[in-house]
């Protein structure tokens, strides 16, 4: 047992990666055989986004790399942020983050109301079923816990992070996706297009998404080692 769990470990990373590619493919599945529509994607990727603020908040909680004021300039109630300012910006994070997921949840939420106000307006179908959502979170919040504690905590990437540096960490990756996402749906609302469309849309985010957590693992593995340079 224990040597299985030394390969395990060993290949947390790619593990991490199957599983997202996994849960991925439960909205794929979803659009495929089930019937989901484009919207029911859209508010699974929006929820997704306040699953990955929540692990972000854990991240930031246990991060332990060296602040490096050249690299990132903060400051905290007018102070500028060190080893003792980790709480403060967990609270930060968590109304700066949570103001821009209920901002763009109304949008999400609201958005075949927008999309019906002309006459030619996108179909994004009808109302998604809540146990349909509730599915694919759950997958996609699996992926993201794992991917937590196999490469962040598992491969010492906490280490190698500064709290300052962690809080701003998901909003490039979350604009750009989801920036995409959005824009796929109303495209596909826009012109009527089939449900062959809705999957391409599924492909793209869970190709982009593979992209980016790999993306991730490389700066995560060609970052410093703190011990090594002590």
């Amino acid at each position: 047992m224990e040597r299985l769990f030394a390969v395990y470990r060993t290949n947390s990373s790619t593990a991490a990666a199957l599983t997202l590619v996994l849960a991925n493919l439960v909205p794929l599945a979803g659009v495929l055989f089930f019937g989901w529509n484009v919207w029911t994607i859209v508010i699974v990727y929006w929820l997704e986004n306040g699953v990955i603020g929540i692990v972000n908040v854990f991240k930031i909680r246990r991060a332990a790399g060296p602040y490096e004021p050249g690299k990132r300039t903060m400051t905290l109630n007018g102070r500028p942020v060190d080893a003792s300012s980790t709480a403060g910006l967990v609270s930060f994070f968590a109304l700066h983050y949570g103001l821009f997921w209920v901002v763009h949840g109304v949008f999400v939420l609201t958005l075949p109301i927008f999309a019906t106000m002309g006459s030619d307006g996108p179909d994004l179908g009808p109302a998604p079923s809540i146990w349909s959502i509730a599915l694919a979170t759950l997958a996609l919040a699996i992926s993201h816990g794992l991917s937590y504690k196999l490469n962040y905590i598992g491969r010492g990437e906490y280490l190698r992070v500064s709290p300052a540096s962690q809080v701003f960490a998901p909003y490039g990756r979350l604009v750009a996706l989801h920036l995409t996402i959005i824009i796929g749906a109303l495209a596909i609302g826009l012109t009527g297009a089939p449900a062959a469309a809705v999957v391409v849309l599924v492909l793209v985010k869970t190709v982009f998404d593979l992209g980016l957590h790999l993306a991730e693992r490389r700066k995560a593995e060609t970052s410093p080692d703190p011990a090594a340079t002590t």
